[in-house]
């Protein structure tokens, strides 16, 4: 693999693995009886909604900049680990973080710029 290609590797990694860190914190949220009361109202789903959908997005933008820079064995063994890290490095987050609108703020804010920088590459 050429040096150039280890940067927007990383990225890449960081990238999905945000993303299904976003969507792990995402799924605790349905059915919609199991919601944090902070997410229960309109504004609630428009933040939960908004992050999936952020998430889905910068995703699809971060894969397809991937896929022009990096050789894809590289990008798939990436991809692979990183959502294979997700529940063991989500679980020791505290649970009011993950419960909550933060987690999904963070997270889709994080997807968007790991997307944006690799799309810079």
């Amino acid at each position: 693999m050429p040096r150039q290609a280890i940067l927007p590797l990383v990225l890449f990694a960081a990238l999905v693995l945000s993303a299904a860190l976003g969507a792990l914190a995402a799924s605790g949220h349905f059915p919609h009886e199991r919601r944090a009361a902070s997410l229960r109202g309109r504004l609630g789903g428009a933040v939960l909604f908004g992050a999936c959908a952020l998430l889905a997005l910068s995703l699809m933008v971060g894969a397809v900049a991937a896929w022009r820079i990096l050789p894809w064995p590289a990008a798939v063994i990436a991809a692979g680990a990183a959502i294979l890290a997700t529940p063991l490095l989500l679980r020791p987050m505290p649970d009011r973080l993950v419960n909550g609108r933060a987690a999904l703020i963070a997270f889709s804010g994080a997807s968007v710029l790991l997307a944006l920088a690799l799309t810079s590459l």
